[in-house]
This record gives C-alpha cells, structure tokens and sequence, in this order.
C-alpha cells in the first residue's frame, strides 16, 4: 500500500508542480501539501482525472498553529471509492486572509467551510451562504483558537423558569485536564488491546486454558 501512495504522490507532483509544494507519507496516509490560492485547481483534477477519481469530500477542517508566522492550516480528505484510497490535502492560510471555497468543486463543502470560519475565523471566498454555524448570532470571536479567552464572554441559553432567552456569563469551572495519554479511553497506540493473541503463538480455548 505504501508503494502504491508513493506512486500516487509522485503522479500529482508531477501533473501539478505549480500547485503541489511536497508530498509525504504520514501514518500510512498520504499528505499533499498544496499552495492556496490553486486548491479549486488540485482539487478538480483529484476528482477528475481518472488515475485519481477522488469524487468524495469526507471533511474539511482547520487548524490553529498560534506559534507559526502562517498561523492556519485548512485540511480537506478526501476518498476515492472506485481505486479504494485516501488523500489529505492541506493548504497554510495566515490570518485575516481570504482561502478560496471550493463549493464549487465540492457542494458538501458548504457547511465545513461554515464551520471553519464559525471557530477558527478563516474565511472562505465565494462561498454561497458564509454564515456561523455553532455559535448563536450574536457570538463574538472564534473558540477553537488557541488564544481565545476562556471567561469574560456570554452565551444566549432558554430559561425554563423564566420562560424567555437568556444571556449568562461564560466562565470555566475547572481547569483543563493534563492528559497523560495512559488509559485508552485518552488516546490509542499502533498496539490495541488483544493484538497480543495474534502473534502469540498460543491456541486458548474459551475457559483461558491450554
């Protein structure tokens, strides 16, 4: 499978050397790392051409890189049912600047690029209905950046008791947890519970006897 990525990297590097700035296998998944103001074009040729066929948006996403001088990265993956393969497309967006919707190439693009720009405040020009799509109307800055404040905003909630909308302070009751990645409801390794048996050697049978 990693023979046949490489190749497929290769193949959109050299049909699209404008628009491809590197190529990598990242966990048994190729990444394409694009220039932005070209993604509509990449984008179009990984659904058309025919050694591509990538006809499917699974997601889109950003990312939020406080520390780089290019702040943000947009993340698109998507899925080829015919050739039965994966691809990760990103692109860095630095803040304040404008990233081309691909609706166009993509319909089902429309309410991830909402989404994006709902809580990263990346933009996304031509889109067709840019609205937030979380938050309520009157909500101000963007939560999933990293520098966004954690107490001194409001949020709108119904009050049962009072029977009308509500405006309440927003303020965090407990501080993050320190994740130590330990328990597998935290985080999973390239060794899953069981893979043991598999190599073992050791045939049990149900009561866990020889």
């Amino acid at each position: 499978m990693n023979q046949a990525l490489h190749d497929l990297g290769d193949y959109v590097a050299a049909a699209m050397p404008r628009d491809v700035v590197s190529t990598d296998i990242i966990c048994d998944e190729l990444v394409i790392s694009a220039r932005a103001g070209t993604i509509i074009k990449l984008l179009t040729f990984l659904r058309d051409d025919s050694n591509c066929q990538f006809r499917q948006l699974v997601d889109l996403c950003g990312v939020d890189y406080p520390d780089r001088d290019i702040r943000f990265e947009v993340v698109y993956n998507l899925l080829s049912l015919t050739l039965n393969q994966r691809i990760r497309v990103k692109i860095t967006v630095a803040d304040g600047v404008p990233v081309p919707s691909v609706t166009g190439v993509f319909s089902g693009a429309g309410w991830y690029e909402r989404e994006t720009w709902d809580l990263y405040g990346i933009y996304f020009s031509d889109h067709p209905d840019l609205r937030r799509l979380l938050t309520d109307y009157g909500f101000e800055g963007h939560p999933l950046r990293k520098d966004f404040p954690l107490t001194g905003r409001v949020e709108m909630r119904y009050d049962q008791a009072q029977k009308r909308i509500v405006y309440d302070s927003v303020n965090l009751t407990q501080e993050y947890r320190r994740f130590d990645f330990m328990s597998p409801w935290e985080g999973m390794t390239q060794d899953l519970p069981g893979d043991e048996k598999a190599t073992s050697g050791v045939d049990e049978n149900e009561d866990g006897k020889l």
